[in-house]
């Protein structure tokens, strides 16, 4: 019987979603989902899933609470499974009792998976523990979106102002000079410890700490803008020396990730956890060649070559997927050699079975040669499994040497239908920071989507250029460009260590 699951999302960090949460949202078939819950959930969703947007965000006007039940209900009825994803915590100012008792009314069944909720995440990331045996032994959650020409409060301000406990305002900003009178009108000493908190746990979060007497003039002064917490208390004190999140060494750092979208998870994830505000702008697209006859003949005549050279983790994936197909395993190469460029293809290789003979001490084709030939490959037959469009640097320099190189296809690289506009929108605001280009595919298929003449001026103003190697620079330079950061290994993790370092 299909059923509406209420999913909290957390409070931002897409990785403080629960397991159970990320497993149904692969399942579901349709997808209901706020301003509030990232975006990046949605990369979890089944291929077919119908995904439907019901937040806001400025002018972007969302669906009437009354109009979202309905559309919750009605997917159900029709035999879907709903996957109602929820910023924060369904059930805490989430609405999500609601549209549970909505689901109920209607006869249809409902599951709530809780969520982590944005006092407690949001205040762990500033630094601020919401409980602490020194200061505070209960925390009141409160919100902030009370409108203060009500005559009767349903706030106990006495109460509030009086206790010990930690308190908590959802979404406080606005009322922050309402909420602030009110608990000093009611008891509260003016220089109790308070914090604001925006974004918390994302990419953009920020705080702030004061008084509960100060902090509504220094909200201003500094431009506190929604969505904000705001946390009063004791435990505030510990906010300086608590603050892991912020003392990341790329926070508040936007970087623009350019690698294929197949590729991108690993480098973006390990920017992420050092605290960068990553974009994923996939400006190639990995895709399958239409016909792979050829690379099956290959796989049938391996016996006859003495090299097979590997230049990427692509490269092996897709030859990979035509040996298992044919009904092979690693044992076909036979005591063929094997070279691997690069760390992560060497390591792709040993998922399968293959330890590499040969992995270069530096990852370019000039390199690659020397050491090849130390190993005896001139007058050799060398099989590349390869994209379809490459650098031919490697297979002309070993045919120098009397080697016989069979280019092989195996993949190809597309240009995406990403549009420039978002980079170009956040290179106005000033939220880049480093540029990232792990290829010269990557370099290119950029500067087709965003003119070289509209980055120009904000290169050396406070954007730096970051690539893998030499022949990465090579073609930035064929644009006008110099990088900034460089590794001297030419590695995805030598680039995020150089780009650490600045």
């Amino acid at each position: 019987m299909a059923k509406a699951y209420l999913i909290g999302a957390g409070p931002g960090d897409p990785g403080l979603i629960t397991v159970k949460g990320q497993r149904l949202m692969q399942e579901c078939e349709v997808v209901i989902y706020d301003y509030l819950a990232s975006k990046t959930f949605l990369a979890l969703c089944r291929p077919d899933a119908e995904i439907i947007y019901v937040g806001k965000k400025g002018g972007d006007h969302t669906l009437p609470q009354d109009q979202i039940n309905d559309l919750i209900v009605a997917k159900v009825r029709e035999g879907k499974n709903v996957a109602r994803l929820k910023g924060g915590d369904p059930y805490i100012f989430g609405r999500g009792a609601e549209e549970a008792e909505e689901l109920l009314e209607a006869g249809l069944e409902f599951e709530v998976v809780p969520g982590v909720t944005s006092a407690v995440a949001g205040a762990a990331y500033a630094g601020i523990p919401l409980t602490h045996r020194k200061y505070a032994s209960s925390v009141s959650l409160i919100t902030g979106h009370e409108d203060p020409t009500k005559p009767d409060s349903a706030h106990n301000w006495p109460a509030l102002a009086t206790a010990a406990s930690t308190l908590c305002f959802y979404m406080g900003v606005k009322n922050l000079p309402y909420i602030s009178a009110k608990l000093i009108e009611n008891g509260m000493r003016a220089d109790m410890p308070a914090a604001l908190v925006r974004w918390g746990t994302t990419s953009e979060h920020q705080s702030w700490v004061s008084t509960i007497g100060e902090i509504p003039a220094m909200a201003e002064r500094e431009g506190v803008k929604a969505p904000s917490m705001l946390v009063v208390g004791e435990v505030v004190q510990l906010h300086d020396t608590l603050n892991w999140f912020e003392k990341l060494p790329l926070h508040g750092k936007g970087v623009v990730v350019t690698r294929a979208r197949e590729q991108a998870s690993g480098l973006k994830d390990t920017l992420e956890g050092l605290g960068a505000a990553c974009y994923e702008f996939p400006t190639i697209t990995i895709v399958p060649l239409e016909d792979y006859a050829p690379v099956r003949a290959a796989i049938d005549r391996l016996q006859d070559y003495d090299w097979a050279i590997f230049t990427s983790v692509n490269g092996v994936r897709h030859f990979w997927n035509q040996l298992e197909l044919v009904g092979k395993d690693a044992r076909a190469f036979g005591a063929m050699q094997i070279a691997a460029i690069g760390p992560a293809t060497a390591e792709a290789l040993l998922e399968r079975g293959i330890r590499p003979d040969f992995i270069p001490p530096k990852y370019v084709a000039e390199s690659v040669v020397e050491g090849l030939l130390e190993r005896g490959i001139a007058g050799k037959r060398v099989l590349i499994p390869r994209a379809r469009v490459a650098r031919e640097v490697l297979p002309e320099e070993l045919a120098k040497v009397a080697a016989q190189v069979d280019v092989l296809p195996v993949y190809e690289t597309q240009l995406t239908q990403e549009d420039g506009a978002e980079i170009i929108d956040l290179l106005e605001k000033g939220r880049l920071h480093y540029l990232t280009f792990s290829s010269s595919s990557t370099v290119e298929n950029f500067f087709a989507l965003v003119p070289a003449d509209t980055l120009r001026p904000y290169v050396g103003q406070g954007l730096k250029i970051c690539c893998i190697g030499p022949v990465t620079a090579g073609t930035l330079k064929d644009y006008g460009f110099t990088p900034d950061i460089m590794p001297e290994d030419y590695t995805i993790p030598a680039l995020v260590e150089a780009l650490v370092k600045g």
